[in-house]
């Protein structure tokens, strides 16, 4: 995966989009603007014409396909529709489709592409009361946990199933923790130990409805948008089925090291259980799932180095997870 985003490839998906305007309506005056490189390419389009703005996201190749894509949509649609949860709306092109395929200008694949409505708002402030932030998380995962269990989903709906083989398994999504950078025989062999504990632990937590089900799985800071009081959610690209409490691990990723853990983690719980039962055994499995979502994270470092992000984690990140990992094992987690 490290070819995905070449400088010649990010180019030529700032042409795709420039020449796929025209199926929202823009004008050619229109400004394009790339927002982020992750799992997709995001790019902001500002018509000066009329104002209007939407969030294009060009999707990885071989990642989601379309069919997953539009499952993805219908979850949105279904939790705007019953207003669950804050998230921006998928806008349709002028031929009536959510999801658009573009072609290249440059002779690459083409792209599956989708607009969605340009929210106010920034990514929490991390100097600030952070914890509030998490309380309100922790009733908007409350939310879409119990949207979730009840909702009829749709014919052909497919997302992705997080368990423990395809985070951190022979075939996981992101690749396999064990070429993690800076990652030696040491420190594979702490993490196997800590896999076996926590592989162990689920198989005994089970997977029960109440306890696995259809999640976000990437409510992380840069996923949420606050607006005065108001907080906001966005990218659901990689929702599917998994544990429930596995959305705090997610929520966390990339601070997962840092000594307001505690505090956050506290204030989640108590958010989620001012809106829905949380019990005991679910919270004892919160280190677990923050310690697996770290690994895969290290994983997911490795296999994304064209990521200006990913690079700048670099191999401090798996020393971190190393680090978490000896924590965990010693019960000082």
């Amino acid at each position: 995966m490290s070819a995905e985003y070449r400088a010649e490839v990010v180019i030529d998906l700032h042409q795709m989009v420039r020449q796929g305007l025209h199926r929202w309506a823009f004008s050619a005056q229109t400004e394009v603007t790339l927002l982020n490189l992750s799992e997709n390419a995001t790019f902001l389009a500002r018509d000066p014409a009329t104002e209007n703005q939407l969030v294009l996201r060009v999707h990885r190749l071989h990642y989601s396909s379309v069919p997953e894509i539009y499952s993805e949509l219908a979850w949105i649609g279904a939790l705007r529709k019953e207003c669950i949860v804050a998230t921006a709306a998928p806008v349709a092109g002028i031929n009536g489709r959510l999801v658009q395929t573009l072609p290249s200008m440059g002779g690459y694949p083409g792209r599956e592409v989708v607009a969605f409505e340009f929210l106010p708002g920034n990514e929490p402030d991390r100097t600030t009361d952070l914890a509030h932030r998490f309380w309100q998380l922790g009733e908007i995962n409350a939310r879409l946990h119990g949207h979730a269990r009840g909702w009829q989903k749709p014919t052909g709906f497919v997302r992705k199933r997080w368990d423990f083989d395809a985070m951190v398994g022979p075939q996981a999504y992101w690749g396999s923790w064990r070429v993690g950078l800076g990652l030696e025989s040491s420190g594979v062999s702490l993490i196997e130990q800590v896999l076996a504990l926590i592989g162990e632990k689920l198989h005994t937590f089970g997977m029960s409805p109440e306890r696995f089900g259809l999640v976000h799985a990437d409510l992380r800071l840069a996923n949420l948008l606050v607006d005065g009081d108001t907080l906001r959610v966005i990218d659901f690209d990689d929702c599917g089925f998994s544990w429930f409490m596995y959305d705090f691990a997610a929520a966390v990723s990339f601070i997962e090291h840092e000594p307001t853990m505690p505090t956050l983690m506290a204030a989640w719980i108590n958010g989620y259980r001012n809106v829905a039962p949380l019990d005991d055994e679910e919270v004892a499995m919160i280190p677990l799932f923050v310690m697996l979502r770290r690994i895969l994270l290290t994983a997911w470092v490795a296999s994304h180095a064209e990521v200006p992000f990913a690079r700048e984690l670099g191999n401090e990140y798996t020393a971190g997870t190393l680090r978490l990992a000896a924590e965990l094992l010693t019960k000082r987690l």
